[in-house]
């Protein structure tokens, strides 16, 4: 492996907040489908890749604002764009958080009428239910079917193995630093916080989530997603989310390294309880 190839991997490790520090704070929100892949569809002539844009361009300009970050849309308009490029467009940017923004979809009228509300995802092998195993599997529909293997040496599996293991970690506390507050915020019903095997979230090294931010076939809560007043509420949660989660971080970064303990052999003597 080449020190150009190295190098970027190692920066993947540190912390959110210690990379921001760095060289400031790097997000990268996608917005799903585009173009030829439109998504999940609404009311009327209501299209999740429509949508899911809106909301990404109102959450990146709350991002700049409130917490100063240099945020980047994997697409900015409707146009297809295939999952393995949205990944590489990610990584190449080296970002600190990662956030792909989708609507939900039911696949019977009966269903449709019925479920709603939001469900926030983080990057997992299995999914942590049926429920979240059909998501991912719909999301997944536009993915290829096979991915070949850039590098294979051992050193490059390795890095990969941390850099996957830390983002893990950090992506389930996104997950759910920005659940609790989209749910006070919206009124939505909430549909928990799951772990599923996301195309668009494999190959990040980055803490990434993916936001279902409603059920747009949902009679009432689609209508409300097209709503230019709502996609507001949702950029503000999610945002405040964000922002939580990078405090938390903060205080991680700067808590005090607990001091390893001594050995047995070096601890003092405890003498042994009188008998009764």
């Amino acid at each position: 492996m080449t020190l150009r190839t190295l190098v970027p991997l190692v920066l993947l490790l540190l912390a959110p907040s210690a990379r921001a520090a760095e060289r400031g704070l790097r997000i990268v929100i996608d917005p799903g489908h585009g173009g030829s892949q439109e998504g999940a569809k609404g009311p009327g002539t209501l299209q999740e890749k429509e949508v899911v844009l809106q909301i990404a361009k109102r959450l990146r300009t709350k991002l700049e604002k409130e917490v100063g970050a240099q945020v980047f849309l994997t697409r900015e308009k409707d146009g297809t764009l295939p999952l393995p490029t949205r990944v590489e467009f990610a990584n190449r940017k080296r970002p600190d958080l990662f956030l792909s923004i989708h609507a939900n979809s039911m696949p019977t009228r009966k269903l449709r009428e019925r479920i709603e509300g939001i469900e926030t995802y983080f990057l997992s092998a299995s999914a942590s239910g049926e429920a979240a195993r059909a998501v991912a599997a719909r999301e997944n529909a536009e993915a290829p079917q096979a991915q070949a293997v850039q590098d294979d040496s051992t050193l490059n599996l390795i890095l990969n193995d941390l850099v996957r293991m830390e983002a893990h970690e950090g992506s389930s506390r996104l997950a759910y630093a920005i659940h609790q507050q989209l749910i006070p915020a919206t009124g939505a019903s909430d549909r928990g916080v799951h772990q599923a095997p996301f195309f668009v979230l494999v190959g990040v090294g980055a803490p990434a989530v993916l936001i279902e931010v409603g059920y747009i076939s949902h009679p009432t809560e689609g209508t409300r997603l097209g709503n230019g007043e709502y996609q507001e509420k949702l950029a503000t949660a999610i945002t405040e989310g964000v922002k939580g989660f990078l405090g938390e971080q903060r205080k991680r970064d700067s808590a005090p390294a607990v001091a390893a303990p001594e050995q047995a052999e070096e601890a003092p003597a405890v003498a042994a309880p009188a008998s009764p």
